[in-house]
């Protein structure tokens, strides 16, 4: 089993959780050390919880990373985005492999130094993009890599959120505080949080490139400082076009990713919230309803899928997906599929074009 150690994620923190979960249902590491908070008690406090030796709780990342180097065998980190380049960069230069949450940087020419560091030092770096684990999301990219739906020539993603449709970094929300504080959040608030993740699953799914965009990106709620809602023209270097939505202000929605790929036989389309279906939508056929566990599924989203069809699997076994492609990287000594060091350069980049655009009212800007 490999060994990891974990920079944030304290203990009112709620991603640093979700990927201790998703790495103990993936079953390939174990947790053995931390630096949890900026605060040695808070880092302590939870270590206790979690049954950790004390003396491999430390006060900063940099004392974890010198001090594990050579026993751990890679790092994660979740801590807000303010804090990525640093975490990532003391563990790469301690010879750490590295899963970092999203989104991966502040600016571009960070993300170029890290993939940089880690490619000198032949070391994996990993992006935690989590909706590339699900089974079907993966059956929708086998499925345009075979021609199941002919060329694509429309793409529309959308990613609306509403708990942000009040103004809660006032009331001492921590949640809130931090990703709507410009300095922290990288100058981004949903775009960076929820917009990132459409980013990426567009390119993973279609393997098509941006080559250009026109965004605009609003502050729909009085007050705010951040964007909370942004739409994106999107073209492809194959010609194709495509529309992104983003919101974390669109009141009443909780979780609704949802991708429709249309091409010159067919489309696709898939909602994270019933994550066990995916509909084809076959030229002049009826559509058809393909569900997670069936027998006539690709390679790829049957390895992905653990119980039976109609047992439904959800958001934690598609992060666990991603850590069991990234974990057997770590084992095997050679590349499998997981969101990399250059899948967050792409974003970032992507978002740094995005803030461009809308201050020049919402001009097209090339991705090439």
């Amino acid at each position: 089993m490999l060994k990891y150690a974990m920079i944030g994620g304290g203990p009112s923190a709620f991603v640093g959780k979700v990927h201790r979960h998703a790495l103990a249902l993936n079953g390939h590491a174990k947790l053995v050390a931390g630096c949890f908070s900026r605060d040695l008690e808070k880092t302590r406090q939870l270590g206790a919880q979690l049954e950790l030796a004390e003396d491999r709780l430390y006060a900063t990342p940099e004392e974890l990373s010198r001090l594990e180097a050579g026993d751990i065998d890679f790092a994660v980190v979740v801590t807000s985005n303010e804090a990525h380049y640093s975490n990532v960069k003391t563990c790469l230069e301690n010879g750490i492999h590295v899963m970092c949450d999203k989104p991966f940087t502040h600016t571009s020419a960070q993300a170029e130094e890290l993939v940089e560091l880690a490619r000198h030092k032949g070391l994996h770096l990993g992006v935690s993009y989590t909706y590339a684990g699900y089974p079907m999301v993966r059956q929708m990219r086998e499925m345009i890599a075979r021609g199941d739906i002919g060329a694509v020539r429309f793409i529309n993603c959308e990613y609306p959120q509403g708990w942000l449709a009040e103004l809660l970094e006032t009331t001492g929300h921590m949640q809130a505080e931090w990703r709507t504080d410009p300095v922290r959040s990288g100058g981004t608030l949903s775009l960076g949080d929820v917009g990132s993740h459409i980013e990426y699953l567009v390119p993973h799914v279609t393997s098509l490139k941006v080559t250009r965009l026109a965004a605009r990106l609003d502050s729909l709620v009085e007050g705010r400082l951040l964007d909370d809602n942004g739409t994106i023209l999107t073209e492809y270097d194959s010609g194709a076009r495509g529309m992104y939505w983003y919101s974390q202000a669109a009141t009443g929605s909780v979780n609704g990713l949802k991708i429709r790929i249309f091409g010159e036989t067919g489309g696709l389309e898939w909602f994270q919230e019933n994550p066990e279906i995916l509909h084809h939508m076959p030229l002049g056929k009826p559509t058809r309803t393909l569900r997670r566990g069936s027998p006539d599924l690709m390679p790829g989203a049957m390895a992905y899928s653990h119980t039976p069809a109609g047992h439904p699997e959800g958001w934690l076994l598609a992060f666990a997906n991603i850590y069991t492609s990234f974990c057997e990287t770590l084992i095997h000594g050679q590349a499998v599929d997981f969101p990399t060091g250059d899948d967050g350069l792409r974003g970032v980049r992507f978002m740094e074009a995005c803030l461009e655009s809308s201050k020049q009212d919402t001009a097209w800007i090339s991705m090439e």
